[in-house]
C-alpha cells in the first residue's frame, strides 16, 4: 500500500548528522530516494553524509561500523533485493535483518531500513517515484522524528 507523506512543519534538527548508506545494486532505481532523503533532512537542518556500498548485504555492516564511530545521530539505508527463482533471496533478507537489528541495539542508534524486497523491477520503481510516496521522504521523516525524540528523551 503506498503512502503519501507530508513534508510540512518539519521539526528542526539543527547539528545532527546522519549517514546514508546505498547499495550499488539497483542505485539508479533507489537514486531518487537517496536525493529526497537528502533534501527533507537538510530542510530539517540535518547534514548527511552519503556511503555507498557494493550490495545490500553489506549494508549493515558498515551501519554497525559507523554507528561504532559515534559520529552519526541515525542512519538511513538503501537498497534492493529481487526475489529470484531460488532460497538466496530469503537468506540475504534473513541476514540483513539479524545484521541491522544487531548494530542498531549494540549501539543504541537509530537505523532505517529502506531496503526494499521486490519481485519486479517495476515495485522499486513505485516505491522511489519523484512524488510524495518516495520511500526516501519516509525514511527522513523517520529520522527526523525518532532524532528528535532522542533528544527529548536523552
Amino acid at each position: 500500500m503506498q503512502h503519501h507523506y507530508s513534508t510540512e512543519n518539519l521539526p528542526k534538527i539543527e547539528g545532527t548528522k546522519v549517514a546514508i548508506l546505498q547499495s550499488k545494486w539497483h542505485s539508479d532505481e533507489t537514486n531518487l530516494m537517496v536525493e529526497k532523503c537528502v533534501e527533507i533532512l537538510g530542510a530539517a537542518g540535518a547534514t548527511s553524509e552519503l556511503h555507498v556500498l557494493p550490495g545490500s548485504l553489506e549494508l549493515p555492516l558498515a551501519a554497525d561500523r559507523l554507528a561504532k564511530s559515534k559520529t552519526f545521530d541515525a542512519i538511513v539505508c538503501f537498497g534492493v533485493i529481487m526475489k529470484g527463482e531460488t532460497y538466496h533471496f530469503d537468506l540475504i533478507l534473513n541476514m540483513i535483518e539479524q545484521g541491522f537489528v544487531r548494530a542498531m541495539h549494540d549501539n543504541d542508534i537509530p537505523i532505517l531500513i529502506e531496503v526494499l524486497p521486490v519481485t519486479s523491477i517495476e515495485q522499486v520503481i513505485a516505491r522511489g517515484g519523484d512524488n510524495d510516496n518516495n520511500k526516501g521522504i519516509e525514511a527522513a521523516l523517520a529520522a527526523i522524528e525518532i532524532i528528535k525524540w532522542r533528544r527529548e528523551n536523552p
